[in-house]
């Protein structure tokens, strides 16, 4: 989760922060969502790869709904 958190196109201090401290309490879930939201509403453009190691991770958490639109944000 660190890994993809790191590769993320987030910038904003603040959204990584809190990423990092819901981690650090065992959130996994929370933060995993929390970053996958704010990838969507800031429009950060992802690519297939690192697409798919979000579709991995959210199956292993049984968090469909945290990816469900970030496929919209895809590039080549």
């Amino acid at each position: 989760m660190i890994a993809l958190l790191e590769e993320s196109p987030l910038t904003a201090e603040a959204v990584i922060t809190d990423v990092r401290h819901l981690l650090s309490h065992g959130e996994e879930a929370l933060a995993f969502d929390t970053m996958c939201s704010w990838i969507y509403e800031d429009a950060l453009p992802i690519n297939r790869q690192y697409h798919a190691r979000l579709v991995a991770v959210a199956d292993e958490l049984d968090s469909p709904r945290s990816v469900q639109r970030l496929d919209e944000l895809l590039i080549d």
